[in-house]
Formats: C-alpha cells, sequence, structure tokens
C-alpha cells in the first residue's frame, strides 16, 4: 500500500512536468497515510525506545518522517505552499529558500516505502520460528502394531503406553524408547548417536524410538513414550538453544544510537544559532526541521535487506542458502568450527576398504563367494560387501541354503563351496581359526577403527574383508582452506575413539572429541563457548541439531535430515565440506557489503547536513540525497553476484 502511494507522490516532486494545479494536495493526500499509518511500526517502536531513554534506527525514520510531513503541512496551510501553481523547480543550486514555500511530502513518503520494503526482505528471509522442532518431531513413527492378547492392532504411536510390546518390522521406525523383548536385529541409530556402524540388539537391549530396525523382525517392550523419549528431550534441546541465541543486535541500529543523539543536538544547535543571529523563527525552524528531514536516510533501510538479498541470492547459484542478517555478524567472529564426523567428514555410509587373503586365494574369488552370501542378507555391513563385492567382481552368484545365524553372520553353499561370513566367533563355531597372518590383519584393521569380517569355505580361513565409513574425497581440501580462513577444526562425534582419530589424520584435524551422545554435543559447544571461542557447528544429522542451534554459527548438510537443516543458520545443500569455507567467506564478503552500504547510507546524508544546517536545502537536494543514496547502496551490493 505505501508503495502504491508512495510512487505518485515522488515522481510529482521530482518530475515538474507533473506538478499540474494543486498537485501539492493531491500529494498531502497520498503520503499522509503512508507516514500516519505505514509507518506506524517505526513510531511506536521510536516511542517505546524514548520511554526507555534509547534511540535506535525506528528513533531516526520516526523523527525524519513526522518532521517532514509535520513542515510540509504548516508549509501548505500557514505558509506559501499551498498556493495554487506552486513548482517544485528542478535545480540542485544551493542557495537560501524560504522554508514556508517548500514541502518533503515525497522525501516523508519515500523514506517510508523504501525501509518498510527493506524490512519485508529481511523477513522473508528469516526462519520460520518452531519449524526445527517439527522437523524433529516429524521424525518419529507415526503409527505402530502393538500386541493385544496375541494379536498386532495397528494404533497412533500416542496411545502407546509404557509396558505396551509392540512389532517392528525389518525397515521400520521403532515407535518409542523401550526394551527388546523378542527377536535379534540391527538397528541403524546414526541419526541419533552418530555411530556410523548399525548396533547389533538381542533380548534385554534398550532401543531408541526413531531409529531403524534394519535386520530382522523385533518385538520391543515401552518404556518411555511421549514426552519423556530421547527424541523429544532432543526437541527440548533444540528449543531452549533457539531461544537462549540471542539475535546479533543489528549494525544500524548501534549507528542510530549515537546518530540520532548527534542529529537531535544539531538540530537545537542550528535552531538556537539562526534564533540568536537573525531572530528570524521561521528561517530558524526551517533550518532544524531540514536537518532532521536530511538526517533521515531511506537508504539505510534498503542496506541490510539488498545485500542480503544478492548473498543469499549468489549463495543459492553456489549451494549455500543463508537464513538471516541475524546469521552474518557471527561469521566474521568464527574461530573454531566443528566438524561432525558422520555425513560431514564421511559420506555416513559403510564401504568395503581393505580385502586380505590367505596364501592361494584371489581377491576375485573370496569377493566373490563372500559378497553373494552377503548380498542375501539385510544387515548394512553385509549390504557394504556385496555393494563392494559386486563393484570389483560384476555379478555375483545366487547362494543355496542360506542362513542368517543371529549376532554372528551368514552361512550359506556358493558355487558348491560352504560359505561362512562373519564375525570370528563364527568361524570357531565350526572349529576354524584364522591363520597368524589374517589375525594381524584383522587386529591392524580393528586398531583404526573399521569393522572386520571373516571369511572361510570348506573348512578354511581364506580372507578377512574391512568395512568403514568412507572418508568424502573433498574433506583434507575443506579442512584445509577452513585453516586457511583461521579456523581451528575440532571432529567432535558420537563414534568411537578408535574410528575418530583414523579420520582426523586421513583429513588433517588435530582435536578429537569422541563418544558423545546427542545432549553432551550442546555441552562440549558451550564448554568450547565457555573457553572464549567464538564456535562454527557442521552437522547433517538430528543429533546434530541441538548443536547446531547452539553455537554462534550453526552450517547443516543440506544432505542431512531437516531437523539440522531447520536448526542450522547456513545451509550447504550439496553436501560437500568444502561449500563450509565458501559458505563462511561468502558470508563474510556480504557483512562487508552491508557495512560499505550502511556506512554510504549515512554518508550521504551526513554531508548534506551542513546545508540543512546554514539553511541551504531546497526539496530538490533532499530527494536527491534520497535517490542518490538508494542507488549507490543497491550498486553496491550487486557486487556480490561476482563472488566465486
Amino acid at each position: 500500500m505505501s508503495l502504491a502511494l508512495s510512487v505518485p507522490v515522488v515522481l510529482m516532486a521530482m518530475v515538474p512536468a507533473l506538478q499540474f494545479e494543486n498537485w501539492q494536495w493531491l500529494s498531502l493526500t497520498l503520503a499522509a497515510p503512508v507516514v500516519v499509518w505505514g509507518a506506524f511500526p517505526f513510531h511506536r517502536a521510536a516511542w517505546t525506545n524514548a520511554r526507555h531513554g534509547a534511540a535506535t534506527m525506528d528513533t531516526l525514520v520516526s523523527i525524519g518522517t513526522l518532521a517532514a510531513l509535520g513542515w510540509s503541512l504548516w508549509a501548505l496551510f500557514f505558509g506559501t505552499a499551498g498556493m495554487p501553481g506552486m513548482r517544485h523547480g528542478f535545480e540542485f543550486a544551493i542557495s537560501r529558500s524560504d522554508g514556508s514555500s517548500s514541502i518533503y511530502l515525497e522525501a516523508a513518503a519515500g523514506v517510508t516505502t523504501f525501509i518498510l520494503a527493506g524490512r519485508y526482505l529481511e523477513a522473508r528471509s528469516k526462519r520460520k520460528a518452531g519449524a526445527a522442532l517439527r522437523a524433529l518431531l516429524e521424525l518419529g513413527a507415526k503409527d505402530v502394531s502393538v500386541l493385544r492378547d496375541g494379536t498386532e492392532v495397528r494404533v497412533p504411536v500416542n496411545r502407546l503406553a509404557v509396558g505396551d510390546r509392540f512389532v517392528v518390522r525389518p525397515g521400520e521406525k521403532i515407535a518409542t524408547d523401550g526394551t527388546v523383548v523378542e527377536g535379534i536385529s540391527a538397528v541403524d541409530a546414526s541419526m541419533l548417536t552418530g555411530e556410523s556402524v548399525p548396533v547389533d540388539v538381542g533380548v534385554g537391549d534398550s532401543v531408541t524410538g526413531a531409529t531403524v530396525n534394519a535386520g530382522g523382525r523385533l518385538v520391543v517392550e515401552a518404556t518411555r513414550v511421549g514426552a519423556d523419549t530421547q527424541l523429544a528431550r532432543m526437541a527440548r534441546l533444540v528449543e531452549d538453544a533457539q531461544t537462549g541465541k540471542a539475535e546479533v543486535q543489528r549494525l544500524a541500529d548501534r549507528i542510530s544510537g549515537v546518530f540520532v543523539p548527534a542529529v537531535l543536538l544539531i538540530a537545537v544547535v542550528t535552531l538556537g544559532a539562526w534564533l540568536g543571529a537573525t531572530g528570524d523563527a521561521t528561517a530558524a525552524f526551517t533550518a532544524a526541521v531540514a536537518v532532521l528531514i536530511i538526517a533521515c536516510p531511506c537508504a539505510l533501510g534498503l542496506a541490510t535487506p539488498t545485500a542480503l538479498m544478492v548473498g543469499t541470492g549468489r549463495g543459492a547459484q553456489l549451494g549455500i542458502l543463508i537464513k538471516g542478517p541475524e546469521v552474518l555478524e557471527s561469521t566474521r567472529r568464527v574461530d573454531t568450527v566443528v566438524l561432525d564426523k558422520t555425513g560431514t567428514v564421511t559420506t555416513g555410509r559403510m564401504r568395503l576398504h581393505d580385502v586380505f587373503t590367505a596364501p592361494d586365494v584371489t581377491e576375485d574369488e573370496l569377493l566373490r563367494l563372500a559378497g553373494a552370501l552377503e548380498h542375501a542378507s539385510e544387515h548394512p555391513i553385509a549390504q557394504a560387501v556385496a555393494a563392494g563385492a559386486a563393484d570389483r567382481t560384476g555379478d555375483l552368484p545366487v547362494p543355496e541354503d542360506f542362513r542368517n545365524v543371529a549376532g554372528l553372520g551368514v552361512q550359506g553353499v556358493v558355487d558348491g563351496h560352504a560359505v561362512l561370513v562373519g564375525r570370528e566367533k563364527l568361524l570357531e563355531e565350526w572349529a576354524i581359526e584364522l591363520p597368524r597372518e589374517l589375525a594381524d590383519a584383522k587386529a591392524a584393521a580393528e586398531a583404526e577403527g573399521r569393522t572386520a569380517v571373516a571369511v572361510a569355505w570348506d573348512g578354511e580361513a581364506r580372507g578377512v574383508l574391512t568395512v568403514a565409513d568412507a572418508v568424502k574425497e573433498t574433506s583434507a581440501e575443506a579442512v584445509a582452506e577452513l585453516r586457511r580462513l583461521g579456523l581451528t577444526p575440532v571432529l567432535l562425534t558420537g563414534d568411537n575413539r578408535l574410528v575418530a582419530e583414523s579420520v582426523a589424520r586421513s583429513v588433517g584435524i588435530d582435536e578429537v572429541i569422541a563418544e558423545v551422545l546427542p545432549q553432551d554435543k550442546v555441552d562440549v559447544v558451550k564448554r568450547l563457548q565457555a573457553q572464549g571461542r567464538t564456535v562454527a557447528m557442521v552437522g547433517d544429522g538430528v543429533n546434530d541439531a541441538a548443536a547446531l542451534a547452539t553455537a554462534d554459527l550453526g552450517l547443516a548438510m543440506g544432505t542431512g535430515t531437516d531437523a539440522a537443516i531447520e536448526a542450522g543458520d547456513l545451509t550447504l545443500v550439496r553436501g560437500d565440506l568444502r561449500v563450509a569455507a565458501d559458505a563462511i567467506r561468502l558470508s563474510r564478503k556480504t557483512l562487508a557489503t552491508i557495512k560499505g552500504n550502511l556506512f554510504w547510507a549515512f554518508g550521504y546524508n551526513v554531508a548534506a547536513l551542513p546545508l540543512a544546517a546554514f539553511g541551504m536545502l531546497n526539496p530538490m537536494i533532499a530527494g536527491a540525497a534520497m535517490a542518490f543514496s538508494s542507488v549507490f547502496v543497491v550498486t553496491n551490493s550487486l557486487r556480490l553476484r561476482s563472488f566465486r
């Protein structure tokens, strides 16, 4: 509405050809609603600030627009500006002007509209409150098969009670925290714990709601439901972190806190000086009000949003999503970057790593027989072996007499060979012992944090395969780039220390914090902050959401969960850690542009203040200062499009 009303006002004031008979009264009719109603949020905020003895950008906008409107009303009703045939000449001459013939309605309406437009763009870019919590709670199962008198009944999860027994089939989410009372399986808990290897569970073991059953059928007895579950507790951690994180105080307000009192002082001094020098009250008030009008920079409203809009647009092209202007201040001060391991530094998927064979066995033969048997298993480690074997040897044969040995591995017949694949204990049950060289290879792999799988057929141990969460190819380069930006990298994970230290060595990270639970990740971030560090956190899982929200700067991998993405300040769409360094560089560049914009937004107007104080400000200079400062900040912001 303000935009629609302001455009004609600005055009009539700036284009003499449009100044028909009594145009100034139409200008007043259109501008008054903008200054009174459109700018009401600024007036209200200015009044609130004044009651607390504070001055912000809102104070500046309110005083400037009301001064421009008030003076224009006086000039129209009590001066000569309301006379038919009044014109604003198109001239920039600096000369003493008769204040009673000048109106500044275009400045009042234009400033209001520009700043409202800036606020709108800013608000649109901010994250939606509570989205992270909704994303977290969406992760849970929606309904569940509860056992009632031995029969399965499908009910909504919110009707589960402590003590209820429910069935979880392979591939399903576990509905709530509980204890396994029947069945053996592997549970993928990586999103909650950060453990890259699925956890084998059996009768008596605890399981967590929202984790995925990757193996066999389980019957679980509910021990915690609703707000008591681990998922709900994590949601509360995120909520506490988001509400507790103070928004960065806006730079414009900090500048305004000094600028507004200075302008008011200059206006008072101008009024007193003119009264003392000339005794002409009209000339004195003209000069004092002109100071207030010229001090109100419309470009101030565009300084942050335009730079943010161009910066975020360029970021989106590069796979970087910036949530809002409050994010940028943090990127300048960050000195420590905490990297989650699983899914951030590593792929988060198990992959076949090393192949160790007995003396008379070829790698292809070992992979072909082991891969064929593992292909028939649903276990994630088995699937990693099968995928690696298929990649290296091609099509795999179909096994016969396949059997899953709970908690130990698999057995069956492949191409006429009786094959065993699994833990060393499975081979021991068949009285098969690993030869020394294979046992040493297995021990060395496990010391590096990898998972070792033993393979035997026809009564003899034939080899050892190792699987591990693969490090992303770009992670080492990304860590080096983060160091060049002056950041100290820290690896943080729920995985075991051996795995974490192995990954850290491979990418060039010295500081490792391992075996931490989700709630402990928040404590680690807080501890680093307590040491005086400004912490950026990069993560992708639900287990990272609260830590992302707690950190001074949260960078969420776009390949991760919705909860992590919503809790982060920056989202890295491609899931490439190198983009984290680009994101920090782009954010710092955008912040520098905003500061440059603010300098020039004030600069044009500050330069014109002496003209106003000496009574040499005609309406065209007021309009020109408004237009030129706005054009400058927009042009300066567009330079961000060239960011590489």
